[in-house]
């Protein structure tokens, strides 16, 4: 990403949103696990795949997060349960105040028209066979608007919103048909079409052309102000998301190592994995081109089989022995509201 654009999302965003008034708690997850079984062909249970582990936080209505971290992390696994899409192996995820396991088949039915989301590559997300008009039709048919000229006029404001214009050029058309950020425009139609109160946005710009990363960043900027929409941005790129939410959640191994305002994280990170992922952040100034970061040495641990204590610590240079490698450490609060899960931070 270049100065230019970098100083185009400074002007949008004016670097990080600030929230000063009270507001209701939208969604919660508590003590949250998601573990997959693994199992051996011919020899059954082999152990599970700790992808989310005993994590919690909390989000306002209108307000925006991000989640950042390596690939593999546990990112998608959080996503897909806050989407609905996996079962919790223990701990809630709370919406509205409403527990998502005690919802039944309406209730959860009426929980996915409340929630939109955005996928990482647009093309992949499009029914190939259907135009553009059916597929922002079959959310609304499904929600039971029967009346097909209502259909279509709401089909032309979410156009309209995601700024494809002249509605009809586009609704006859088919994927294939538009450009990548054509493509992710449809999907943030198709994701706002019902209104929702919380958008999950997957990687929203990895996919697409640097110029048309900073119009989409913009665009779901626009919508989230003016929709007042709750949105979590699920990400591995930090050169984008400081410019998109009001706080960070950093993700390491299934755990969240780092939750803070996102101007405090940025200015003054804790966690020695968070120093590490904002140095590794992509330089735009070209006479840094031939240099090279200091990175932890070694990789990710398997979910499958975790180290013991803290999960940074075979990477960490700062590890405390006898205590990150036994202990799993407990979120310390150095700051207030900044939150870092390191025994390097325990009160003295």
């Amino acid at each position: 990403m270049n100065t230019d654009m970098i100083t185009e999302l400074r002007k949008v965003n004016n670097m990080a949103v600030e929230f000063n008034e009270p507001r209701e708690t939208l969604l919660s997850i508590r003590d949250l696990h998601v573990w997959y079984e693994l199992r051996r062909f011919g020899f059954g249970h082999a152990g599970y795949v700790k992808a989310v582990d005993n994590v919690s936080f909390e989000m306002a209505e209108g307000e925006t997060v991000a989640v950042v971290g390596e690939s593999g992390c546990g990112k998608s696994s959080l996503m897909k349960t806050i989407l609905g899409l996996n079962i919790p192996t223990s701990g809630e995820v709370v919406f509205k105040g409403k527990n998502l396991a005690k919802l039944n088949t309406k209730g959860l039915r009426d929980y996915r028209f409340e929630i939109g989301y955005v996928q990482q590559d647009p093309y992949g997300a499009l029914p190939p066979f259907m135009t553009v008009q059916q597929i922002l039709e079959e959310p609304l048919i499904i929600k039971g608007v029967r009346d097909k000229e209502e259909r279509l006029e709401k089909i032309r404001k979410a156009m309209d919103e995601v700024k494809l214009y002249p509605a009809d050029d586009f609704l006859p058309k088919f994927p294939h048909m538009l450009s990548g950020g054509q493509q992710q425009r449809v999907v943030i139609a198709r994701a706002m079409i019902l209104s929702p109160k919380l958008i999950v946005a997957d990687e929203p710009v990895s996919m697409l052309d640097a110029s048309v990363r900073v119009e989409i960043l913009k665009l779901m900027k626009a919508l989230q102000e003016k929709y007042h929409l709750s949105v979590i941005y699920i990400t591995h790129d930090l050169s984008t998301v400081k410019y998109f939410s009001a706080r960070i959640f950093v993700m390491y191994a299934g755990n969240l190592i780092e939750k803070a305002d996102t101007r405090q994280l940025l200015e003054n990170p804790l966690h020695p994995y968070t120093t590490a992922l904002l140095a590794a952040t992509s330089d735009p100034d070209a006479r840094n081109a031939d240099s090279f970061k200091e990175v932890p040495p070694g990789e990710p641990p398997s979910l499958a089989n975790p180290p013991k204590g803290c999960r940074f610590h075979p990477r960490c240079a700062k590890a405390i022995a006898g205590l990150c490698d036994e202990k799993e450490p407990v979120d310390f609060e150095p700051i207030p509201e900044h939150f870092v899960a390191c025994w390097l931070y325990q009160p003295k």
